[in-house]
């Protein structure tokens, strides 16, 4: 199951870079035999428009992904065995690809997000947009990790 994280504006060269990297080659090595990944981040930028413009260019990134997930504080918080289940689940019922659509510092656009299959919350916090991608692709291999048996998640 394809694995795409569509998100406004683009990560610099810097700790926040490198951290992604590194859970999104971890992902990809723990996910392959598991039936998960790649994990392609798709990165848009909107000049203009607002959140209205960044929706499109989000809707066009994701593609045809068969389940769409909005990064949103309005989302459903889960733990991460249970965020494992869900992947695993979309990825038994032959869901080809994923899309987590992350917005920028204004949000998602309320027509996008209604236009999608699920809300993930990392909290009630607001975290920055170049953070949140981090922390999703931790979650990612950590989710891989915990349907692979290893040792990585700890209860």
């Amino acid at each position: 199951m394809k694995i795409t994280m569509a998100a406004v504006g683009r990560l610099r060269p810097g700790a926040e870079l490198d951290l992604f990297s590194d859970y999104q080659t971890r992902f990809d090595r723990t996910g392959r035999a598991l039936g998960l990944g790649p994990l392609e981040l798709r990165e848009v930028e909107a000049k203009k428009g607002g959140m209205t413009a960044e929706a499109g260019l989000l809707q066009k990134a994701a593609g045809e992904a068969s389940v769409k997930v909005a990064l949103d504080e309005r989302g459903k918080v889960m733990t991460s065995p249970e965020f494992a289940q869900v992947l695993a689940r979309w990825r038994d019922d032959g869901r080809p690809s994923v899309a987590f659509l992350i917005g920028g510092a204004d949000g998602l656009a309320p027509a996008l997000r209604r236009d999608c299959d699920q809300l993930l919350s990392f909290g009630k916090m607001v975290w920055p947009h170049m953070l949140v991608r981090v922390m999703l692709a931790e979650q990612l291999y950590r989710a891989a990790s915990i349907l692979a048996g290893s040792p990585y998640h700890r209860v």
